[in-house]
């Protein structure tokens, strides 16, 4: 392979005796989108943190641009052309986007050694121009949306000249169009003999910008090939050892009397007259795109917000809740889309977070019943399948799938009567996720009544029994599980006349 750029042979990587990779071979060439598949755990970020010099290999040989080489600190690997574009970017929000591209890497005046601001305000605008960005240089990055800081950290790769560029979930808080058009900058990067790592859960978008593919799965290299010639089951067995019968589950809960009825909900500011009524045992979906007032809505009726007007009704009778204590008392839970600052306590272990909930049910006098709180939480962390080493683990130290689960296992411990999700299975790999569609559907034949909020369109029409479709704060259009399409869905997601 004369244009590979990057061969990684035979890595292997040991933390505490424990194997994160063994054996993994990977390569990349130029003008080519590389997926990276695989599962939480499965060694994606300890094989891209060795390419990136965070981490030292304990085995293998790394070849980049046809020499053996050693990353032996981050600074190495990005003088050499490596740079990583993370989920969450890693930026300055009180400095300038100019600021953040030259970071650490400033032009200075060659007479005084001064820093040269007018250099790398031109050159900013210069890269700024290239990936046709509506961007100022001296627009601080705290007034950027999330794609713009996307866009500006691929703006910062190119500064560095980088020849390999690592995309790390990039569109986990992307809008549609936002998702597009970082497709045009990926291409664009393509069609100047870049090499992207591309590393996402979501399979559709592997398929719709990858060349080639590499799978690992517990640490270990599966296999690799051309994207165009594989299929997404032939995937998703390759990733999680066996096949996946149903992507969603066949859902065949009865639905029961209306549990929740909201009428003209409205806050001012954020959304306006939203009216829906939810059944027990019924699975509703929540479609829009970010900033379509979706998550606003659910806060509100928990009582994290108050609601401007409107009304609320559980079984019928009108309530007032003004905070989450008071909408747990009705039967609500009520699942946050992020799980790391809103769902759980990072500090604290699993046993402690999944008891969390419920801490006054399993006290007596000021003192816990620490066998009633173990007890609990082997029930829910064996039902819900927490993998773990035991349940006084950190959570901080369990991947982003079994962090969700601590989430969903807190709350349902709850035993609720209506739960509210709010992007379920964001982050997560396909089997964690096939673990939570099923906890959905279980749930729901209990007669347990779902809000189930999500921007992936595949587990809405999936998963949903109704689907209503939000834009700009409002609702525009509601449909049954037989009448909803994809196209019908963006066309009112995006505020389009349905015909």
């Amino acid at each position: 392979m004369n244009n590979c750029i990057l061969e990684m042979k035979g890595i292997r990587k040991y933390f505490y005796g424990v194997k994160a990779l063994e054996g993994v071979d990977f390569k990349i060439k130029t003008g080519e989108v590389h997926a990276l598949i695989g599962e939480n755990g499965a060694g994606k970020s300890t094989l891209v943190k060795i390419l990136a010099g965070v981490y030292q290999p304990n085995a293998g040989t790394i070849i980049f641009n046809h020499k053996s080489v050693q990353f032996l600190s981050p600074q190495i690997s990005q003088q050499a052309g490596i740079s990583a574009i993370h989920q969450e970017a890693t930026m300055f929000p009180e400095l300038s986007v100019t600021e953040n591209i030259f970071i650490g890497h400033h032009i200075r005046n060659k007479s005084n050694g001064l820093l040269s601001w007018k250099e790398m305000k031109d050159k900013t605008q210069a890269l700024l121009n290239r990936l046709e960005l509506d961007i100022h240089p001296d627009t601080k990055v705290k007034n950027l949306s999330v794609a713009q800081r996307h866009m500006v950290e691929v703006a910062k790769a190119l500064s560095l000249n980088a020849k390999i560029v690592i995309m790390d979930e990039p569109t986990s808080a992307l809008t549609i169009k936002e998702v597009e058009y970082l497709y045009k900058i990926i291409r664009k990067l393509k069609s100047e003999n870049k090499a992207v790592i591309f590393i996402s859960h979501k399979f559709e978008e592997i398929f719709e910008i990858a060349d080639y593919f590499t799978v690992l799965r517990d640490g270990k290299y599966i296999g690799e090939g051309k994207m165009a010639e594989v299929t997404m089951d032939e995937i998703i067995q390759m990733v999680i050892g066996r096949n996946l019968e149903h992507r969603y589950p066949q859902i065949e809960a009865e639905q029961g009397n209306t549990i929740l009825k909201v009428k003209n909900l409205t806050r001012i500011g954020f959304f306006k007259d939203i009216s829906f009524e939810l059944h027990q045992g019924e699975i509703l979906g929540f479609f829009g795109l970010v900033g379509a007032g979706r998550t606003e809505v659910m806060q509100t009726i928990f009582g994290i917000e108050a609601l401007t007007s409107g009304e609320v009704f559980i079984n019928g009778k009108k309530v007032n809740i003004a905070n989450p204590a008071e909408a747990m008392n009705y039967g609500l839970a009520y699942i946050p889309e992020d799980r790391q600052l809103q769902g759980t306590i990072l500090k604290m272990n699993i046993k402690e977070n999944v008891t969390l909930s419920i801490i006054n049910k399993i006290s007596r006098h000021f003192f816990l019943d620490k066998e009633k709180e173990l007890k609990i939480t082997e029930q829910y962390g064996k039902q819900i399948e927490i993998k773990a080493s035991s349940w006084q683990q950190l959570v901080e130290d369990l991947s982003g799938g079994n962090q969700q689960k601590v989430v969903l296992a807190k709350w349902i411990a709850t035993k609720p009567r209506i739960l509210i999700m709010d992007e379920p299975t964001k982050g997560i790999d396909v089997a964690t996720k096939a673990t939570v569609h099923n906890i959905i559907s279980e749930l729901a034949k209990q007669g347990i009544a779902i809000i189930l909020v999500s921007s992936e369109l595949p587990e809405i029409l999936g998963m949903s029994n109704n689907i209503i479709v939000m834009h700009e704060g409002a609702i525009t259009t509601k449909f049954t599980r037989d009448k909803a399409n994809s196209e019908n869905i963006i066309k009112a997601a995006i505020g389009s006349i349905l015909s």
